[in-house]
């Protein structure tokens, strides 16, 4: 259950850039060290080079911005979640859950196929496949899922 301030979601801007590179940062690091793989530069660079504010769904709460996903096209019927974040303070507590529901129900309503990949060391991975997310490759360091929408 989400409690404490007020919970709203809006569409993510370019002014949200800077405060959801700190967010990524502190939502991915742990995983990151755990591979050898953190560096504050690339975690900017990752975001920049994918970062569609208009696709982006932001969770704020007062003033702060505790969570984010971004949901973008990917073909026909096909899209891609990316920059899944939530607060570290605020997993656990529902937040994650509401918003991969939704993103589930619009999926299954229209038909879209999901995809997503994952770092292979993330506590992420096995939220992904509570929701029907299947593993269809590995590449060096990321898994990739894929799911299908319910009929």
């Amino acid at each position: 259950m989400i409690t404490g301030n007020a919970l709203a979601f809006r569409t993510g801007e370019e002014r949200d850039f800077e405060a959801l590179v700190a967010l990524r940062t502190r939502a991915m690091r742990a995983s990151l060290e755990r591979i050898g793989r953190f560096d504050p530069d690339r975690v900017r660079d990752r975001l920049r080079s994918t970062f569609e504010p208009m696709h982006m769904r932001v969770a704020v709460s007062g003033d702060a911005i505790i969570g984010c996903v971004t949901v973008r096209p990917g073909g026909p019927k096909a899209a891609w979640i990316e920059h899944f974040y939530l607060e570290p303070s605020h997993q656990g507590r529902g937040l994650g859950a509401t918003m991969m529901s939704d993103i589930a129900r619009w999926a299954d309503h229209d038909g879209v196929v999901l995809r997503l990949s994952v770092l292979k060391e993330s506590d992420a991975n096995r939220f992904y496949v509570r929701y029907g997310f299947v593993e269809t490759h590995r590449e060096a360091w990321d898994i990739y899922y894929e799911r299908q929408p319910a009929r």
